[in-house]
């Protein structure tokens, strides 16, 4: 394992770009497809580029806020106490790599959003307590639970097809989540990984002479708060509120107060827009005055910048994927060569491979669920299933995506590169279980 780690890990330093580089390679990549595998022109894919370029603001302002809220929460006393008191029950790396990888899928199962940041975070707070752990595996670790969300409570897809009004309903109906999320076969994958890739984290780690220990001064540095002392007597009225813990309180309170009539109302429906509220509203009650909140925001936002110019980027290759009918082209290829046996196990497949070009849950749903439903509906197999194996693979081939490891490559400081040849490896042994899944289930 310690040889195959060392030579995944050589391969991705040497070989994989920087993830901007990465998105205009895939840019040229999937526009090239398109021209290969469809009737488009050269000028129509431009087209699509440019007109899709823009469809993922919204998307992308909630991501920034995760990444931004997130270690904004962080940087408060009060979550670095829980934090740093969680980070202390591991006395090895060893059982550091297990219990990241844990709080990670348990997070990332109850809300993709919320493990992203927390996994990054917690990881961060273990690398300044354990000694002798290497940092890119315990980041690693802490993303690696990411690859369980689709299989999760906030699934994008098993919860559309729940809800009534959903754009497939007429073929599908109104499938509830006892067929998907709660059915046999996705609790018995989700089992699977919760047991296996703590296990597998573990049996990643480097020996001594290739282990790579992050300085606890660089990470104390990064987030420690530059706030000026100002003596109560020269503060001007403007200062007072600045400092106001009445305000911050007032404020804070108010958020949390609106998420309980939420709850009330809604019950526990989480999505992205919900954990970035309480993030948000938390960071202002815990960090006690308006001052020291924006000092926060502020050291928070550096690190945003993969997200704000990368994320239009990936945009565009969705609208040449989408407007190009090169999504459905792929699609149609592995059901073509499917059995009613390996019908699941290829949708599947072909579903990690439209993630890479189409990063987004729902979007990819909206893609794929009218080829690979007409299929299973010709062939006389679940729909239901067919819907969960492709969330699985939308879920699975994040783990080599950048898309989605940059905010917690912000968080953690760190460069896709640095942790791409443990994620291969996860994907790898991760594919292998869903597939098996999906095959015998």
């Amino acid at each position: 394992m310690k040889v195959l780690i060392s030579l995944s890990n050589k391969l991705m330093q040497k070989y994989l770009p920087d993830p901007f580089l990465f998105v205009i390679i895939l840019t040229f990549f999937v526009g090239g497809l398109s021209l290969v595998l469809t009737d488009s022109t050269p000028v129509q894919v431009v087209e699509y580029w440019g007109g899709g370029f823009w469809g993922l603001l919204a998307f992308s302002m909630q991501m920034v806020l995760v990444l931004v809220t997130g270690h904004v929460l962080a940087s408060s006393p009060f979550f670095k106490k829980a934090l740093g008191s969680l980070a202390s029950i591991p006395k090895s790396p060893g059982q550091a790599i297990v219990l990241v990888s844990i709080i990670s899928l348990i997070a990332s199962w109850i809300n993709w959003g919320f493990g992203l940041v927390i996994g990054a975070l917690f990881a961060k707070e273990l690398a300044k307590k354990v000694d002798g752990v290497d940092y890119r595996l315990l980041i690693a670790s802490a993303y690696s639970g990411f690859v369980i969300w689709h299989g999760g409570l906030s699934g994008s897809v098993p919860l559309t097809i729940a809800t009534p009004g959903h754009f497939s309903e007429d073929i599908i109906g109104i499938v509830p989540t006892s067929e998907t999320l709660f059915s046999t076969y996705n609790l018995v994958i989700v089992a699977a990984l919760f047991v296996v890739m703590p296990i597998l984290n573990r049996l990643m780690m480097p020996s001594k002479d290739q282990t790579v220990v992050v300085d606890r001064s660089l990470l104390e540095e990064a987030d420690s708060l530059q706030a000026a002392a100002v003596e109560r007597s020269e503060m001007t009225p403007a200062d007072r509120l600045e400092n106001s813990r009445v305000l911050a309180l007032v404020t804070g309170l108010l958020g949390l107060f609106f998420l309980a009539f939420y709850v009330m109302k809604n019950g526990l429906k989480i999505n992205l827009d919900i954990v970035n509220f309480l993030f948000l509203f938390l960071g202002i009650l815990f960090h006690g005055t308006p001052k020291r909140f924006l000092e926060a925001v502020g050291n928070a936002v550096k690190g945003a910048s993969g997200i704000i110019i990368q994320f239009p980027f990936y945009a565009g290759l969705m609208g040449i994927m989408v407007s190009s009918g090169l999504a459905n082209v792929l699609s149609e290829a592995f059901v073509s060569i499917s059995t009613e046996k390996t019908f699941h196990m290829l949708v599947f497949w072909s579903a990690g491979l439209v993630n890479f070009f189409v990063p987004s849950g729902g979007g990819q749903w909206a893609v794929q669920a009218p080829v690979m439903l007409e299929a299973a509906q010709n062939m006389g197999v679940s729909m239901s299933k067919t819907a969960m194996a492709v969330a699985w693979g939308d879920a699975w081939t994040n783990m080599i995506q950048p898309f989605w490891a940059l905010p917690a490559l912000a968080i953690a400081g760190l460069k896709a590169k640095d942790i791409m040849g443990f994620c291969l490896i996860t994907l790898l042994v991760s594919g292998a279980i869903i597939s098996l899944g999906f095959f015998f289930f």
